[in-house]
């Protein structure tokens, strides 16, 4: 079939790459020329794992193109998906003006019954609003407006898009039905589940499951406070919870809090979108209360471990982006860290394998280092902060003979007390006893 996808973005991009895999043949328009020229020369906007190779197979078999004219892309095409940006605005809403622009100029380009797909993360009601605007520009016009929600987590959204665990689908057009079935059809062979319903279950489906992932997390993270001052362990925690089919293993990993693109807006214009139908959504608001708290909290924690004082002290960052295998710094909590740390009186040094360059226009004062032995060179305390491979086995007689005093904070529960213990660390972690706490530290 023959598909526009309006925004190049991480969404638009993944979903127009994998779709031109499927044997569609794929249009991703974008108004940023810039982006548009640096993608046809094989320069990715965003780094995702197997994004450039996808984009390239597409290139090489002539089913994926770019363009930033969206008129002649929309009247060859049988569906038209809206992949643009919904920021948050300053009222708590999800920022719809890029949709509805969208809207407007697809409106403007229809040729014949064409299906208008809302690939974006929007509201309940929205495709009713998109309908409108199309309708109200051009009343003849045969098309169909379909609610099709994204799930796919940074850094693994290939596999995501190939191997989901469910198609969501809103319309009651079986047109629409026809034509999305056929969209979908080489994932057939993987069994996905397809869920049809209607458009505004659709819309509301991706933000109920936003934020109950959410939820996961700030569960978890609060029971590792209560592990910390009760001496339990949350990995076991979380391993007994995870164990139970109707809780699930996943999400359920003590950190610093959630951030990215999608939970912490989400959970946001859930809140706003509770509040203008007369259904407040207490959990949502209290999860976003919640993390927030708990970003600025692990500055404590660090304060903690160089025995309460950060006046003067250099920490060591490891890792950046709000989870590895992306260059995403939405709400990523190493961002409260650092100015946390800053207002303390603290120096920040930081090395993370992809996050730094936009680090740089984020934050003022922070030194940037070319590893991790680099970054703990003369520190008085090394944060892991995200999760990063590189960080799992790092020579710890090495680590330990380039800082200042042989202090770990680690924030994701990457090693073991007993192991760092063993080291000749004085190591604290996230719901575990520290490594020179009394008692059982495994």
């Amino acid at each position: 079939m023959r598909l526009t996808m309006v925004g190049a973005g991480y969404v638009g991009l993944v979903s127009g790459a994998c779709f031109a895999e499927f044997g569609h043949e794929v249009v991703c328009v974008d108004r940023e020329a810039g982006r548009i020229a640096a993608l046809e020369a094989g320069h990715m906007p965003i780094y995702e794992p197997g994004l450039d190779a996808a984009v390239a197979e597409g290139r090489r078999t002539g089913r994926l193109s770019f363009s930033t004219e969206l008129a002649p892309a929309v009247a060859g095409s049988d569906a038209v998906f809206i992949a643009v940006g919904t920021p948050l605005g300053a009222d708590g809403r999800a920022d719809l003006s890029f949709v509805h622009a969208a809207a407007a100029e697809v409106a403007a380009a229809l040729d014949g019954f064409t299906i208008v797909i809302l690939k974006s993360t929007v509201p309940v009601g929205t495709g009713d609003e998109v309908e409108a605007i199309i309708r109200e520009a051009r009343p003849q016009a045969e098309f169909a407006v379909v609610s099709n929600p994204e799930f796919l987590r940074e850094g693994a959204a290939i596999d995501d898009f190939k191997r989901p665990d469910r198609i969501v689908v809103g319309t009651l057009d079986p047109r629409a039905r026809a034509v999305m079935t056929e969209i979908y059809r080489p994932l057939y062979l993987q069994e996905a589940p397809t869920l049809f319903t209607d458009r505004r279950t659709a819309e509301l489906i991706k933000y109920a499951s936003n934020a109950f992932l959410a939820t996961k997390i700030t569960f978890i993270n609060e029971m590792a406070d209560l592990c910390e001052q009760a001496g339990a362990n949350v990995q076991d925690v979380a391993i007994g919870l995870g164990l139970d089919h109707r809780v699930g293993r996943h999400f359920l990993q003590a950190g610093p809090g959630f951030g990215g693109s999608c939970l912490p807006k989400d959970l946001l214009a859930l809140v706003e979108t509770g509040e203008r139908f007369g259904a407040p959504q207490r959990i949502a608001r209290v999860v976003t209360e919640i993390n927030t708290a708990r970003k600025a909290a692990m500055a404590e924690k660090i304060r903690g471990a160089l025995g309460g004082d950060l006046s003067g002290a250099s920490i060591a960052l490891l890792g950046l982006t709000f989870k590895p295998g992306t260059d995403d710094m939405r709400e990523a909590p190493s961002l409260a860290l650092i100015a946390a740390l800053q207002e303390a009186g603290a120096s920040v040094r930081a090395y993370d394998p992809q996050g730094m360059e936009r680090t740089r226009k984020l934050t003022t004062g922070v030194t940037f280092a070319r590893d991790a032995y680099d970054c703990a060179a003369g520190a008085d305390v090394l944060v892991l902060v995200t999760e990063w491979e590189e960080f799992r086995a790092l020579d710890l007689e090495r680590l330990k003979a380039g800082l200042a005093r042989p202090i770990v904070v680690d924030l994701r529960n990457v090693y073991s007390p007993a192991e760092m213990k063993s080291a000749g660390f004085v190591y604290a972690s996230v719901g575990r006893p520290r490594s020179d706490a009394p008692g059982d530290s495994r």
